[in-house]
């Protein structure tokens, strides 16, 4: 069994579709859609609503680190619409059913810190539920899996209109329980890392980006084979071990859609790739 490991997809519906048609099983660990697409402004939730050239000035003010001036532009591209919440529902929904459509019902999923966990359960959740503190045994290996991200401060992103724009962000109590539930894993599988500064740390922005608590506890425990994970586009390491566990990055999908690679031999030895 080749699992393939993918996270950061961020719209990209073309390559993530590639990756399945090629996959013997495909496993996608976040960020499905993408608020603002930095590299094209016409791209990600904003350019669809809002276009290119009302997008550019947030992504500016978003590279400089100007936080006051982009929450005031971005209220203020919402104010701008007569139903934002309609809006902003309508563009995520459609944008799930192509992730389904593209991946299948037999895809291995999880949601990022980006995702709207309550629109992907109503668009997709009965063909596809994302897996959350939930185990999935493969070809003789136990798959764990951790959606979103974590943070002291849930509710202070920026985004769109709430209520609809919830990112799927938890306190840390919250995503300590849910690597608990999991229990003893082969493969621990998560959309943000652990707090390892190697492999949180953004080269790009130069800051140290969210972790996963009790992800480092979790591997520290129990020696799982394989810990995998996304959301740091551009990390110091993509890969390191931990005692006996192997951390990997498996890379910013977007920009780089070709998946990371696990060859699984039932009756093998443990590690095998």
């Amino acid at each position: 069994m080749r699992l393939s490991f993918v996270s950061d997809v961020h719209g990209n519906v073309a390559g993530l579709r590639a990756a399945a048609r090629q996959a013997e099983q495909l496993v996608v660990l976040g960020d499905l859609i993408d608020y603002v697409d930095y590299h094209d402004p016409a791209g990600g939730i904003l350019g669809r609503i809002f276009g290119a050239t009302r997008v550019q000035p947030f992504i500016d003010l978003r590279l400089a680190g100007d936080f006051p001036r982009l929450r005031q532009l971005n209220h203020d591209l919402w104010d701008s619409i007569p139903d934002p919440l309609g809006t902003l529902s309508d563009v995520v929904a459609a944008l799930y059913r192509d992730v389904l459509d593209a991946v299948g019902p037999g895809a291995l999923l999880t949601l990022g810190n980006v995702d709207v966990a309550e629109l992907w359960t109503e668009v997709a959740g009965g063909q596809l539920p994302y897996l959350d503190g939930q185990v999935v045994e493969i070809a003789g290996r136990r798959l764990g899996f951790v959606a979103g991200g974590a943070s002291s401060r849930p509710g202070a992103v920026v985004g769109g209109p709430a209520p609809v724009w919830r990112p799927l962000m938890r306190s840390p109590a919250d995503y300590r329980a849910a690597v608990a539930a999991l229990g003893p894993v082969d493969i621990l599988c998560s959309h943000v890392p652990p707090a390892i500064p190697l492999l949180r740390y953004d080269v790009v922005p130069g800051r140290l980006e969210m972790c996963g608590p009790g992800l480092v506890e979790a591997i520290d425990e129990f020696g799982p084979e394989l810990s995998v994970h996304g959301h740091v586009h551009q990390p110091i390491a993509r890969r390191l071990r931990r005692g006996r566990t192997e951390c990997v990055n498996v890379g910013h999908f977007q920009r780089f859609p070709t998946p990371f690679e696990v060859d699984l031999r039932a009756g093998s030895p443990r590690r095998t790739w």
